[in-house]
């Protein structure tokens, strides 16, 4: 086999198509000249590799872009460390709300010990990541780990955050097992209006399969895309909503949560390829620090909550 015939293929495969494949190339080649070398290495192989439109990888070609990639996928990085450079340059994806509120500081922490770094920062949402790992637009992601990723990918989880109901106080159901007996009564249909994100949000999904396994129905009557907005719906009155126990989350005084017991939380962790510059090992081993904090911070939480319930005086009945 031809080697540039090889790495023109690592390409086409890379970028889903002949066309984006020479838009995205790091060194000019013509269209034509493409297509005609990938005709010889299909001719020189025997079996096609690739259906053109819509562009899917056959067979072959899955196993012969998983043989090269490891090799051609590094190729920047290996010349970045031949000449010296991209040292101290880190590509970070993740979600906006972690960009936001987690890696100001972590990332402080790493600068202070890299006077140098340079930062890509990527805003990502958990379905992207794994695609934006694999085509090395990113070193790192700091993402939801829900899904099921590539053999080349790895993923290491962090952090899992327990989803909860967020619910106002004057509300008579204060336990998710007095809405399940409400539920057990009928047609096992959860009838409380539910404030929700988008069915396709990772929250979402975890709901939703821990009600399936249940046998539970619950749909919602309010679809949001934020966590923020949920919060918002609730304490306006438009019924429960579902959320996370995350650290620090600050609710209205008229709102309040209720644990979701038995329900698959939510996991955020890392994923990569591997072969990370010496400042992404470190980046990971902050991060590692920094979470696991944060659970800590959150178990004391719970436990004064827990002791604040307990010391509440009961109420004087009429």
């Amino acid at each position: 086999m031809n080697v540039h015939h090889l790495e023109l293929f690592y390409y086409v495969a890379k970028y889903e198509g002949i066309t984006p494949a020479v838009r995205r190339m790091p060194y000019g080649i013509q269209q034509p000249a493409v297509s005609g070398q990938m005709l010889n290495l299909e001719g020189s192989l025997g079996t096609p590799l690739f259906q053109r439109r819509p562009f899917v990888l056959t067979p072959a070609g899955e196993q012969l872009y998983n043989y090269v990639y490891p090799f051609f996928s590094r190729m920047e990085e290996m010349r970045s460390r031949v000449c010296g450079e991209g040292r101290d340059h880190l590509r970070l994806a993740a979600p906006t709300s972690v960009l936001a509120n987690h890696l100001p500081e972590v990332l402080g922490k790493l600068r202070s010990e890299y006077p140098d770094l340079r930062l890509t920062l990527r805003e990502l949402p958990a379905p992207g990541a794994e695609t934006a790992l694999l085509k090395q637009e990113a070193d790192i992601a700091v993402t939801l780990c829900d899904e099921k990723v590539s053999a080349t990918v790895y993923t290491e989880k962090l952090i899992e955050l327990p989803l909860i109901l967020l619910v106002q106080e004057d509300k008579n159901i204060k336990t998710f097992a007095d809405l399940v007996k409400e539920a057990q009564k009928g047609d096992y249909r959860i009838n409380e209006p539910l404030v929700s994100l988008l069915p396709n949000e990772t929250v979402a999904r975890l709901f939703q399969r821990g009600l399936s396994e249940q046998n539970l129905t619950w749909q919602p009557c309010v679809e949001v895309t934020t966590l923020e907005l949920v919060i918002s719906y609730v304490a306006q009155g438009f019924g429960y909503g579902l959320s996370v126990a995350m650290p620090q989350l600050v609710l209205p005084e008229n709102v309040t949560s209720i644990p979701l017991k038995g329900f698959p939380p939510l996991a955020i962790g890392l994923m990569h390829t591997g072969n990370l510059q010496k400042v992404g090992e470190r980046f990971m081993e902050i991060v590692r620090v920094y979470a696991g904090q944060i659970m800590q911070d959150q178990a004391v939480a719970v436990g004064r909550k827990k002791e604040v319930s307990r010391r509440k005086p009961a109420k004087k009945s009429d």
